[in-house]
């Protein structure tokens, strides 16, 4: 299944790869985004019951193609009270989804489903921290929403982690605007869902199952100023996350994390 699920995974992104070449963009988005928070667990080295501050900054770009869609996203942290390597990591995921409805021609909609899509995900992160994720996944149509999207993934570890794989994941995603004065508050985040643990505890090749909540509440400050909207945001992240990265929690080490983060976001 391992071997199935990365070669499905690299040949869905080789596809993806030559049909975006051959085929235009509709639409793209790419934004900067700074946050601050402290008491994280696990990145730091530290269990989260210590004020380790992390400094965040994202680069992040999404774009419509006439296959589906992208998004891909390049976080770079690092941590007060550390110095050199040591107090630097980065994580990085790249999301190719094929929309099923454009590639057939076929109104594929029905009820709330706007389309139906095939999703893929490559995770990759600092040492051996590499996942493949494939799955079916659907955009609705749900009034108050700008975008709602479940995605379903089989997730497996990169052949050379050595870590077990067999994990299922559930990834809702949303964006809700409210008018507030002259301007807007936007609303919007994911889950990812780790269903299932893997692997054995005895043989120490454990993955727990997880669930990590991280939405974003922020105020479109350029709108405010008479700027352009949509460019520029200042507002909070949160960011809960049980069993961090699938390590389970113990007393011995915190893998539980609960923070809220200061976030300024630029679009350009």
């Amino acid at each position: 299944m391992k071997r199935s699920l990365t070669t499905a995974a690299l040949a869905a992104g080789f596809i993806l790869s030559s049909q975006a070449m051959a085929s235009p963009m509709f639409w793209q988005n790419n934004s900067l985004t700074y946050l601050y928070g402290k008491n994280f667990a696990v990145d730091s080295g530290q269990d989260g019951r210590e004020a380790a501050i992390q400094q965040t900054i994202t680069f992040e770009h999404a774009s419509g193609w006439t296959w589906g869609d992208m998004f891909l996203f390049v976080d770079h942290k690092w941590f007060n009270g550390h110095s050199g390597k040591d107090g630097r990591t980065y994580y990085g995921e790249f999301s190719p989804r094929l929309s099923l409805s454009k590639i057939s021609g076929a109104d594929l909609s029905f009820g709330p489903v706007k389309d139906v899509l095939v999703s893929a995900t490559y995770e990759r992160g600092e040492g051996r921290n590499r996942n493949y994720l494939l799955g079916p996944a659907v955009d609705l149509a749900v009034p108050g929403f700008d975008r709602l999207a479940i995605n379903t993934y089989y997730r497996e570890p990169d052949g050379i982690t050595g870590k077990p794989g067999g994990q299922w994941q559930i990834t809702p995603t949303w964006a809700i605007t409210i008018p507030v004065g002259k301007s807007d508050i936007l609303l919007d985040g994911y889950i990812d869902w780790v269903v299932n643990d893997a692997g054995s505890k005895s043989k120490g090749d454990y993955l727990a199952k997880n669930f990590h909540f991280n939405p974003q509440v922020k105020y479109d400050l350029g709108k405010a100023l008479d700027y352009t909207p949509g460019k520029l945001y200042v507002g909070i992240e949160y960011d809960y996350w049980t069993n961090k990265y699938g390590v389970e929690d113990s007393s011995a080490f915190n893998t539980d994390n609960n923070v809220t983060n200061f976030i300024v976001k630029a679009h350009f």
